[in-house]
């Protein structure tokens, strides 16, 4: 089945497919281009999807972006497959004053991952060290499958379209884990940093960045 898979994969994009079955349920679907080679790494279960799923996921990879209906619904239906440990319980909350964490989340996965990430997102907690030392503005554990917006960025002052480019950030990460780079780990690989300028908004962002966070 998984050579069926595979073949499929490379006769709808026409090109070389490498195809590696995961057992991740943070990201159930990832794609990454290395030598002239897609290198796809799905969890297994969808070995049994029907059609319809798996010309959704197809039409993603050829182009990295589009609402994937059936994929999600086939999740959703097949959870009892996902061998994840209970996770840590994470206090979420996600409205803010200014900027609706879930609403932006819900957006980019559907237009940008197809749904796929999962994991969890949520206002840090505010801390008083935050001003007098460099701010992170975003993080996610892999540990926990969390991502975390620092509260900081809860203002009227600072604009939806940066905000949105941080959850991006963050979910690529949750998207793409931590490739080692040698005996390194990779946190922002050229590969990361290229998916990241395919933000609609990323140029408006960073434009906003400088000096005002």
């Amino acid at each position: 089945m998984e050579n069926h898979l595979k073949q499929y994969l490379e006769e709808f994009l026409d090109r070389p497919v490498s195809l590696v079955l995961t057992e991740n349920s943070t990201s159930m679907l990832s794609a990454r281009m290395h030598d002239g080679v897609l290198r796809v790494r799905l969890h297994r279960m969808f070995l049994n999807a029907g059609s319809r799923v798996l010309s959704e996921i197809a039409s993603y990879l050829k182009n990295r972006r589009g609402a994937m209906p059936h994929f999600r619904s086939f999740i959703r239906d097949n959870r009892e497959q996902l061998s994840l440990k209970p996770p840590k319980k994470v206090l979420v909350r996600t409205a803010g004053k200014f900027h609706d964490l879930c609403g932006l989340y819900d957006e980019i996965n559907r237009e940008y991952f197809g749904g796929a990430i999962n994991a969890a997102i949520t206002w840090g907690t505010r801390s008083p060290r935050c001003a007098v030392r460099k701010r992170t503005v975003g993080s996610y554990s892999e540990r926990s499958n969390t991502i975390r917006i620092n509260p900081i960025l809860d203002k009227k002052t600072v604009p939806r379209c940066y905000v949105a480019l941080i959850v991006y950030h963050e979910m690529l990460h949750a998207a793409m884990g931590t490739p080692l780079r040698g005996k390194r780990r990779s946190v922002h690989s050229r590969e990361f940093r290229e998916r990241e300028k395919l933000f609609k908004d990323y140029e408006k962002a960073m434009a906003w960045e400088g000096g005002k966070v």
